[in-house]
């Protein structure tokens, strides 16, 4: 059968979900100038295929503009053609960002940093998933077995990765069943998220060419481990030169990463209604399932919101040049580019407020009284998706970082997304969530 080659231009929505459109691959060109339409309330479709609340009803148009720097063919050498994506930013048809684009959102939020600070975000997202079905023993958690297991999948995934130039690092058998970790080297500015995004895509291209499902699913049941994504984040100055470690620092962090790093913690309750937004993602966020549940940080601590990295002393790399935070209170329902635009967004004005970061914690937090808590300045972070809208749509400053009716628009999907599953037995919403992502 004759085939014309495709190319999928798409977006990381609000949902996480990537969506788009196909055209011929022969129409490249003409796409870098005039992209392909979109509709406005396509933003308020919900990771269960729900339409929420949206401000747009029917009217309205878009484009979305491809950006080639983002290409990938995926070519894994069998029967099957290569897969062809590219990601975009969405406009409105007068040529501005629109106000609901993740991957414009996430542009504002370096911009900000970097006129702020004067220095550019270097990220690198590590990731977590599962896959359905069932194929490891018993006993394999970390291990060889673990990773033979999946060992096919595991270097189709590692070729493919190349060719999208993002740098393999690690793969690993994790803790949960059937779990695995996917690392990847840094990028700066806004490549940090866009690798995020092709990974993702890659992990479920590569798992369905080995006859496997993955999900990324926040938590795959109530009493399983869950799947996390952690962001490790780090600074360069205008030169080049690392820009996040000082020897004389607390906890080694410099002037700018500190108060980046603060400000992150301060506003922290109220912005993981996106870094961790999924209904499920409030049981994984609680004491001892080695997520978060407090805003604190943390020295080798991966209980803690904020991580502070270990650096090696054998290692041929510099320490300034090793020295990295790792941020532990998000997921996959989560868009990497919200994601990461609100850790930008809340570092900054710990920043533009000149924060101190608080002492690296080194106990079990949820053995202290709420009194402890309070007046060592710590919060429990949300524990339920309604409480972190509540939280996130509150705060005049922290809606203030987002453009337009973004912040609103944004609660709105939620509320949907929260509405499907009303009534649903915490098992099937487990399910549904493992489903979808």
């Amino acid at each position: 059968m004759k085939q014309e080659s495709l190319v999928f231009l798409c977006t990381s929505d609000i949902a996480g979900k990537v969506r788009g459109k196909a055209f011929p691959e022969s129409d490249f060109e003409k796409r870098l100038k005039r992209g392909i339409g979109w509709t406005p309330t396509n933003v308020q479709i919900t990771c269960f295929d729900a339409i929420a609340d949206s401000p747009y009803g029917a009217l309205g148009d878009l484009v979305m503009i491809p950006d080639p720097d983002t290409m990938v063919v995926a070519d894994y050498m069998d029967e099957r053609p290569p897969e062809r994506f590219v990601l975009g930013d969405i406009h409105e048809t007068t040529g501005e960002a629109w106000e609901c684009c993740t991957r414009s959102i996430l542009k504002g939020a370096l911009e900000r940093l970097e006129r702020v600070a004067g220095v550019t975000l270097v990220s690198a997202f590590e990731h977590e998933f599962h896959f359905k079905g069932g194929n490891c023993p018993l006993g394999s958690a970390y291990s060889a077995s673990g990773f033979r297991a999946e060992r096919d999948f595991a270097e189709a995934l590692t070729a493919v990765m190349r060719t999208a130039h993002l740098g393999p690092d690690t793969i690993m058998k994790e803790y949960g069943v059937d779990q695995y970790e996917v690392t990847m080297k840094p990028a700066a500015g806004i490549a940090g998220a866009d690798h995020a995004v092709i990974l993702r895509e890659l992990v479920r291209i590569t798992a369905g060419r080995v006859g496997r499902e993955a999900s990324f699913t926040p938590l795959r049941s109530p009493a399983g481990v869950g799947n996390g994504v952690h962001i490790h984040m780090s600074m360069r100055h205008a030169d080049g030169t690392p820009a996040t470690y000082d020897p004389d620092g607390p906890h080694g962090l410099s002037k700018v990463a500190g108060q980046f790093v603060a400000g992150v913690l301060a506003y922290l309750d109220r912005i993981v209604a996106v870094t961790a937004p999924s209904v499920i993602s409030y049981t994984r966020l609680t004491p001892h399932r080695w997520s978060a549940a407090f805003n604190n940080l943390g020295y080798r601590d991966r209980e803690a919101s904020v991580r502070i990295c270990p650096v090696s002393g054998m290692s041929d790399i510099a320490t300034a040049e090793q020295f990295n935070f790792e941020f532990r209170a998000g997921d996959a329902a989560a868009s990497p580019y919200l994601a990461l635009a609100a850790i930008v967004h809340a570092g900054t004005q710990g920043i533009e407020e000149g924060l101190t970061p608080p002492a690296a914690t080194e106990e079990d937090l949820s053995l202290l009284s709420m009194e402890e808590l309070n007046k060592r300045g710590f919060i429990r972070l949300p524990q339920s998706l309604e409480e972190a809208l509540e939280r996130f749509s509150g705060d005049e400053t922290v809606t203030g970082w987002f453009p337009g009716r973004f912040a609103e628009v944004y609660a709105k999907h939620k509320k949907g997304e929260i509405d499907f599953l009303k009534g649903r037995k915490e098992d099937d919403v487990c399910a549904a969530y493992e489903e979808v992502y």
